[in-house]
């Protein structure tokens, strides 16, 4: 009896399973490969993310230094141009001040010649003398006046021209067609192309105006 039941409980022993492992099934298996897949793949992506950022970093500060390359080169520039400014604005004003500098300078013969003369006069000065002195001395000053672009305004005998003579009243002529000008009361100037000083003149009146003129006294009287 217990030979039997000693061979029996051999027999059950030998039909266990040797190996006591669980067995892995296909499914399992390919579960395991695709976890380990998808490690793989977020891991590249986090390196590809990382790489990426720091492209980014490289990026933004090359971005951050070119600005400040500009924005040197642009404070650079604000402050020739101030330079540039300051020095042409005083350049401007020595010009507006000294512009009479060159006119001047020239018209100081013209003084001289004045001051020779008035040392000359005396009590017994010949007045024809004087006279030539000061006509010289007023040619040369005319001829100066010439060289610098100013011209007298010719009137006696011109036409009327509201753009270079100023009318201070008509009167009769017999010599002298209507609108004519037949005395100058004052000299009028040019300088280059512009009108310094209008000529005051007296311009020649029409018939009928004339004759008006000349009846008005006799109504009167």
């Amino acid at each position: 009896m217990n030979n039997h039941t000693n061979n029996k409980i051999k027999e059950d022993k030998n039909q266990q399973p040797k190996n006591n492992d669980a067995e892995v099934t296909p499914e399992e298996t390919q579960k395991v490969e695709a976890s380990g897949n998808e490690m793989n793949k977020t891991e590249k992506e986090l390196e590809k993310l990382r790489a990426d950022l720091n492209e980014k970093d490289v990026a933004l500060l090359a971005m951050e230094q070119e600005r400040n390359d500009w924005k040197e080169k642009f404070m650079r520039k604000m402050a020739e141009f101030d330079n540039y400014k300051r020095r042409t604005d005083q350049e401007q004003q020595n010009i507006m001040k000294y512009a009479g500098e060159k006119l001047v300078g020239k018209l100081l013969p013209v003084i001289d010649d004045f001051e020779r003369s008035i040392q000359h006069i005396t009590e017994e000065s010949d007045v024809k003398t004087l006279q030539q002195g000061v006509q010289l001395i007023y040619e040369k000053f005319m001829k100066f006046l010439n060289d610098q672009g100013i011209k007298r305004i010719d009137v006696v005998g011109k036409p009327f021209d509201v753009h270079y003579h100023d009318a201070l009243y008509q009167q009769p002529s017999e010599i002298h067609p209507p609108h004519t000008v037949i005395q100058e009361v004052q000299a009028g100037y040019t300088y280059k192309d512009r009108v310094l000083r209008h000529a005051q003149v007296i311009v020649a009146a029409e018939q009928e105006n004339a004759v008006a003129e000349e009846t008005n006294p006799s109504e009167e009287n």
